[in-house]
């Protein structure tokens, strides 16, 4: 926990025995978080929902409340990103949480979202030849897309893919927070 940047600020609870928020990224979604900053998705991407009357953020659906410190006390970088090329990324895992989705967006974005400009990141996946049955993670191409793999292959992602998907599923703002709450 990062005492520097807010001082006494702790996670809480709204009552007793119920699970404390934030939660803390834990396992592959703390790698993924290394991931995500070595590919550099903070230079197009934000993780701060703004509140209502500072920009557009609830009417493009990117969170149901606005950020605050508490949200990042787990951070050791707080990401709020550089510019907002592409969406803001805070609430990912409760707007998308197929991991599915995200696979075939970090190896196409097209496919997901047509007209995306984001980079393909290709290089986070593998072919290899299936062996008894294909893997639960390989890419499902819709029909009209070219799969670029012959017949008993398959595209899967690698490890740092994997850890990033975890990292952004864990984005969410699925909890409410005194703080957040505010007057219009």
């Amino acid at each position: 926990m990062s005492q520097i940047q807010f001082g006494r600020l702790l996670p809480g609870a709204p009552e007793e025995g119920e699970k404390r928020y934030p939660r803390e990224p834990v396992g592959i979604a703390q790698q993924g978080n290394a991931v995500y900053i070595s590919m550099g998705c903070i230079y197009c991407h934000s993780q701060q929902v703004r509140r209502k009357g500072f920009g557009a953020d609830f009417e493009r659906g990117w969170g149901d409340r606005q950020t605050v410190p508490r949200d990042y006390i787990y951070q050791k970088r707080v990401l709020l990103g550089t510019m907002r090329t592409g969406p803001d990324l805070m609430n990912i895992g409760q707007r998308q949480p197929d991991p599915h989705w995200h696979y075939l967006h970090l190896y196409d974005p097209d496919l997901t979202s047509p007209g995306s400009i984001m980079p393909k990141f290709k290089f986070l996946f593998k072919k290899q030849k299936i062996k008894d049955e294909p893997s639960p993670n390989a890419l499902k191409f819709p029909p009209n897309y070219h799969t670029p793999v012959e017949e008993g292959y398959e595209i899967v992602p690698t490890d740092r893919c994997e850890a990033l998907v975890h990292y952004l599923l864990s984005l969410k703002l699925d909890y409410e927070l005194p703080e957040s709450r505010f007057t219009e």
